[in-house]
């Protein structure tokens, strides 16, 4: 931190992370506001006001020696190295103790207890010991490594490790134009492709069953040891977790024009100590060089030995969520040229647990309730929320800032401006869901969409007022009639799979329907060898 300038918003995240506290302890730890602790991830260049720069001051101030090493460590500030031979006692203890301060790693470690078959106290005493123990630096470095593992050798790695799929399912691959063949993780099936499925009450039918889906995992010791080690890394780094309901899939059937479906309800938490895990084990096989054979990855060949076993939602955890490629219609410019839609595509913040610094489409979520859980498990409702809180600015449907304390956070009269004056246009906006698939990467469930808005006045009163939220590092803007520029976009590998499937389907779609402001090459699917 720069004694001259002050703290910025990124100052403030390092002591967060440095301190090991989710948003709300943090808060609580200032004595101010969650949102304004939001603000501070959403705006890394933001100047807290004078009074906000002396609490932070007081906090790093009052931290101990440890703290001081690592928000040194997160800023590169010159400040003394823990002595080396700090008591490894005290600092599992003083770890120990910030474990108490986040209500949602709490039960966690309440879970995570349960799925060992430990005795209570025992994952905390894990978490806290492996806590003291790391270096943030290392996990920043591997994080950055990880990161160099790109789109393609993801669906490659994952292509060798399924090589024995069924007749009739495969990996979702697709030619733009004359160019090379591209190839997703995501595993579809013929009957789940170009859905063009309107998503109205009508059309976009998943319910919630009140069946149950299974009891609690059970944990061996390699795969519980997985669990403390990300418990631990999350709180060294930082990254929001937040144990709330998130539905899961049990039974789907997706024709032309419908989706239908069972959803159960599980705890976030619960995927993220189990399915969750499968992502950074693969990363680190493909960085290390090892093999990614069947046999070769613990957890893998644990939760997701085969295609058997990812077609058999019923009998797994399978989350998941929605994405969307976002269109908006622009009118003709002197300075732009015709009229086009600007495509909206995101990087991926590095704090999210899903698909972190890939690019994506936006909006993007997992499909999980607010207050309603049998309204809001239709894939729309999640998409409308997602629009709301990534693209208008609404931190309060954002669950993971603060508790959803409103009966309806979706009710017209709460509605941000944009999306308040789309709903009140009929002919407006079109949402629609271009198709399904099974990511192997973790066993997700995707549901691509495309988001188009027709009238040209929303860019003209709203364009302004699209700003992403914490969970995006950056948004670029495309035109739908720059073929070139979208040839680039489409061969990037810094693209999440799902993020690239639903691209291309919802290119494929939006040159179907969208007319002379789209110049898009064919796009045609295929199931990979």
């Amino acid at each position: 931190m720069d004694p001259l300038t002050g703290w910025t918003g990124r100052t403030a995240r390092a002591l967060q992370a440095a301190l090991r506290l989710s948003n709300e302890a943090f808060a609580e730890h200032l004595g101010i506001g969650v949102r304004t602790v939001a603000a501070w991830h959403q705006k890394p260049s933001l100047r807290p006001r004078p009074e906000m720069q002396q609490l932070l001051d007081t906090a790093l101030e009052q931290a101990s020696p440890a703290i001081k090493a690592r928000f040194a460590g997160l800023t590169g500030d010159s400040v003394p190295r823990i002595d080396a031979d700090l008591d490894d006692d005290g600092a599992a203890a003083d770890a120990e103790r910030r474990l108490s301060t986040d209500p949602h790693i709490g039960s966690a470690l309440d879970r995570l207890d349960q799925y060992a078959g430990w005795e209570p106290g025992t994952a905390r005493r894990r978490v806290a010991s492996r806590l003291a123990r790391l270096d943030v630096r290392d996990l920043q470095d591997r994080a950055t490594r990880r990161r160099n593992i790109d789109q393609r050798r993801i669906a490659e790695a994952l292509g060798g490790y399924y090589r024995n799929r069924t007749r009739s399912h495969g990996r979702y691959s697709a030619r733009y134009g004359q160019v090379s063949e591209i190839v997703t993780s995501v595993l579809i099936y013929p009957n789940w492709m170009d859905l063009d499925c309107p998503l109205s009450s009508a059309c976009d039918r998943l319910t919630l069953t009140s069946e149950a889906a299974g009891g609690d995992p059970s944990l061996d010791e390699h795969a519980a040891d997985a669990a403390v080690q990300r418990l631990a890394e999350t709180l060294a780094m930082g990254t929001r977790l937040v144990d709330m309901p998130l539905y899961r899939l049990l039974d789907i059937e997706v024709t032309k024009g419908s989706i239908a479906g069972l959803l159960g309800v599980t705890q976030f938490v619960r995927y993220a100590l189990t399915m969750d895990l499968l992502e950074g084990e693969l990363l680190d096989a493909l960085m290390a060089g090892a093999p990614t054979r069947p046999g070769s990855l613990p957890l893998r060949d644990r939760y997701l030995p085969d295609v058997e076993s990812v077609l058999g939602i019923s009998g797994r955890l399978c989350a998941g969520g929605t994405l969307a490629l976002c269109a908006i219609a622009r009118p003709a410019s002197p300075y732009r040229g015709p009229a086009d839609y600007v495509l909206l595509i995101q990087e991926r913040s590095g704090d999210v647990v899903n698909a972190p610094r890939r690019l994506a489409v936006i909006p993007k979520g997992f499909h999980q309730p607010m207050t309603d859980f049998r309204g809001d498990a239709r894939i729309g409702a999640t998409l409308r929320r997602e629009m709301e809180e990534e693209l208008f600015g609404r931190d309060d449907t954002d669950n993971t800032i603060g508790k959803p304390y409103v009966a309806d956070p979706m009710h017209p009269t709460r509605l941000s401006e944009p999306m308040r004056w789309l709903i009140g246009s009929p002919d407006g906006l079109r949402i629609e869901c271009t198709g399904f698939g099974l990511n192997l990467v973790s066993g997700n469930f995707e549901f691509p969409a495309l988001i188009v808005i027709d009238a040209e006045d929303f860019w003209s009163r709203y364009g302004g007022r699209v700003e992403v939220n914490w969970e995006s590092l950056s948004l670029r803007q495309y035109s739908s009639l720059d073929s070139d520029s979208l040839a680039e976009l489409v061969h990037d590998p810094a693209w999440s799979n799902e993020g690239l499937f639903a691209l291309l389907q919802g290119l494929r779609r939006l040159k179907q329907i969208g007319g002379n402001r789209v110049n898009v090459p064919a796009i045609e699917w295929r199931i990979a060898s």
